[in-house]
Formats: structure tokens, sequence, C-alpha cells
């Protein structure tokens, strides 16, 4: 049995009778990044939901280590192919999913992971084979730099800071700004509803430095394309043809990678999950699973 020495927050949706899948979110962002109409088509979809808070993200535990002045060196090396240094890498955190699996009495699950999510999703796929039924990686990359550069303005909205740290508003101000950068050009939130929900999140939690402590994991996970070809869950790749901060071409680098993957592209589509496309990647998703669930 795996577990996590870290404490990992977490809720259920819908029948535990029913197939679970387990969700993995990206950098940063908590469960309830989630969408809930998102979830409640899955649940539909007649599966039962696990989400959780990454480590060093919402409620769950945090990782020590003061290692936010290294990032730019971090930035340096990995773009050196030199080795980073982190408190912890994708392959720990990987191992805090199946922690969580084995508290909740899941032997195996279908799992879906959104950006580092889907990083995330990939290492647990190919080091622990027996426990994935089925694997998702949305918007994600196979670790290979020369595919997953971001554009210069993604890029330097993920790399910035709000003007004021310790006044809500101005984190509020700084997180909109990100995710309009980010965000799906023909699918555009809200900007009230965007501000309800980062407003909401930051209540429930908001750790910066936990931020940088995963954006170091992923760095230091450096390139995954060989254990890529291990994977033998079968796998869903899906990606947004206007994604900035993941390019397209990352996507189908990670397909390529993955024996008898699966790649669907989302016109207009960039790295979130906007509310006109949650009906349908709901419906790709539930629709893999249960065809995973068939052929085996």
């Amino acid at each position: 049995m795996s577990t996590s020495p870290l404490h990992i927050a977490h809720d259920t949706l819908g029948n535990p009778a029913h197939p679970p899948m387990v969700l993995i979110m990206g950098l940063g962002m908590q469960l309830t990044s989630w969408p809930d109409a998102f979830c409640q088509a899955l649940v539909a979809h007649g599966f039962y939901l696990v989400r959780f808070d990454n480590r060093d993200a919402g409620l769950s535990g945090r990782a020590e280590g003061k290692q936010g002045a290294n990032l730019l060196l971090a930035m340096a090396a990995s773009a050196l192919h030199l080795p980073v240094r982190a408190p912890y890498t994708l392959a720990d955190m990987a191992s805090d999913t199946i922690g969580l699996m084995d508290r909740l009495g899941l032997p195996a699950a279908h799992i879906a992971g959104v950006s580092m999510g889907g990083m995330i999703a990939q290492e647990l796929a190919a080091r622990f084979p027996q426990r994935v039924l089925s694997l998702t990686s949305i918007m994600s990359s196979s670790g290979n730099r020369r595919v997953s550069r971001p554009t210069w303005a993604a890029l330097k909205v993920l790399l910035s800071r709000p003007a004021h740290p310790d006044q809500p508003d101005s984190v509020v101000e700084h997180l909109l700004h990100v995710f309009e950068v980010i965000g799906s050009p023909a699918y555009p939130t809200p900007a009230d509803e965007r501000r309800a929900a980062v407003r909401q999140s930051i209540q429930r939690a908001y750790c910066p430095e936990g931020t940088t402590r995963q954006l170091l994991a992923v760095m230091a996970s450096g390139d995954r394309r060989e254990r890529l070809r291990t994977i033998s869950a079968p796998t869903l790749v899906i990606h947004g043809e206007a994604d900035p901060l993941v390019p397209l071409s990352a996507g189908r680098d990670t397909a390529a990678h993955i024996p008898r993957a699966r790649l669907l592209t989302v016109p207009g589509m960039g790295h979130d999950l906007p509310a006109a496309l949650l009906p349908t990647l709901a419906a790709a998703i539930a629709d893999h699973a249960r065809a995973a669930t068939h052929g085996r």
C-alpha cells in the first residue's frame, strides 16, 4: 500500500456503487476548480467522482522548504537540460493519489487530469498500471520542452504576481488577468462569473508558495516520453487548439508517445474548461471510460 505523508483533502460525488473516476487538478488549482456542471454531468453518466486538492494547494498539506527564490534559477537549469532541485516531484504527487485511493478503498479507477494534473495522471498510469482503468490527459504535455513552449504572453502572466499580494482584491484582479490571458478565446467566461469563482477560491485557500513548489516539481520531473511508452491503460488525450500556455503540439506529442492513445482536439479551446464545452468534454470522457471498461 502506498500512502502520502501529507494530508490530502478530498470530496466525492455520486453513487459509490458506480465506477470510480478520480479527477486531478492543475497547477495551483483546487478541487473546487472542477466546474460543478462538469462533475454533475459525469455523475449523470454513471460515475462516482473523487476530487481532491493536490499537495500545496487548497486544504491539503503543505510541503516544507522555501523554494520560491530558486524559481528563475530552476527555469534556467531546465532550459539547459540540467537537474532541477525541488522538494518533491510529479511521481510523489502520483503517490498522493494512490494513497487517497487506498484510503477510499478503490483498487482501481478511471483517472482524468488537467494540465499539471494530466502530468500526474500520466505518472500514475505509468507507475501503477494495475490501479488505472482508463486515462484521460487534458491540456497537458509529455515534458518534451521542444513542443511545450507557451506564448510569451502566457509565460509572462504565469510568472507574474499580484501588485499587492496581501490584499484580496489585488489577488482577485491578478488571477482574473491570468485566466483572461490563458482562457478559451472562442468561449469567454463572463467577467462577473469568473470574478465570483476566483473570490470564492481565494477565500477557501491561497498559497502562492505552494504553486511555486508545484511548478518546481513539474520542471524537476523532466521529460516523461520514455515512461509514456509504457502506459497500458486506454488513453484519451484532449487538447484545445487555441491553448496559449500548453500548445496543441504538446497534446499531439503526448498522444504520439502513449500506445494506442486517441487524440481529441477542440477548436477555440484555450487552457481552461469553459462552460459551453463542459457537456461535450464530459461526454467524451464518459464514453472513453465506458469503452475502456467494456474492453477489459
